[in-house]
């Protein structure tokens, strides 16, 4: 009789071979960043501008009503889930890159499973956007935003960050994976980035929007994402949807865009 410790690839084995891949190739990325952060640096001044320009003016105005949360408490988790989605939207350029240099044809033939390679890369633009939290946090205590900082919480909001970033980044990959030409992906990010953000409840409720861009906003991730990170981060924050909506579409649809990326990533090749 056949037993299961006599299997060649045992389901634990197969599991840390799998982590021993993903961590491999998350800290060859990490080491890569170390040596030429400027792009993390300068991804850091954009919620500065937004939360000290931007948000300030519109809570001068008190012309958008966010029920019990000040304006600048209601746009912070919009602002951070905003930085994840600029830094990993463009996280797939690496991507095209790589193959250019002829180091992704290296990656390639490694023994390394596709969707490894797919949730490395997700891995690593999480791992950037944790930067955004730490930003984001001081810049909004320092503001006076009312923070949550019991331990549950902030796990919550790490989780959401990570998703936003796992999420983005792998739609990046996709269109990386499509459009193959470093110029046609920059186009194409900078056309998304902005429809992405404005589409959802980032900046005002999605009570005020008019009801073709309440639909669209229904479909956007970024809406799901920010509603959980508002309830989570923010003293009186609450989520439209219910905390385990937001997370389940957003899981939903991470695993929908890996299934997708693990797909067309051979085809990077060609």
């Amino acid at each position: 009789m056949f037993n299961k410790s006599d299997a060649p690839f045992p389901v634990w084995t197969r599991f840390t071979r799998s982590l021993q891949q993903i961590s491999a190739l998350v800290e060859a990325d990490i080491r890569k960043l170390c040596h030429d952060p400027s792009e993390l640096l300068t991804r850091m001044t954009q919620p500065i501008i937004w939360l000290l320009i931007f948000g300030q003016a519109m809570a001068g105005t008190k012309m958008i009503q966010t029920g019990e949360l000040s304006y600048l408490d209601y746009i912070a988790p919009g602002i951070l889930a905003q930085s994840i989605l600029f830094i990993a939207i463009f996280h797939g350029i690496s991507l095209i890159w790589e193959k250019d240099m002829g180091i992704l044809q290296k990656i390639m033939v490694t023994p390394a499973p596709r969707v490894i390679l797919v949730l490395s890369r997700a891995l690593s633009a999480a791992i950037r956007a944790l930067s955004q939290i730490v930003v984001v946090y001081l810049l909004s205590f320092l503001l006076g935003i009312h923070l949550r900082f019991d331990v549950g919480a902030l796990l919550g909001v790490v989780f959401f960050a990570v998703l936003a970033a796992g999420i983005f980044s792998t739609y990046s990959l996709i269109v990386a994976s499509i459009v193959k030409k470093r110029e046609r992906f920059m186009g194409i990010g900078q056309v998304l980035t902005m429809p992405i953000f404005f589409a959802s409840n980032a900046l005002y409720p999605i009570t005020m929007m008019p009801s073709w861009i309440r639909i669209v906003s229904l479909f956007n991730p970024l809406t799901y994402l920010i509603d959980g990170l508002r309830s989570l981060m923010i003293q009186g924050g609450t989520s439209h949807f219910g905390l385990s909506v937001d997370f389940i579409v957003a899981v939903s649809i991470f695993s929908v865009l890996v299934a997708i990326a693990t797909r067309l990533y051979p085809k990077i090749l060609y």
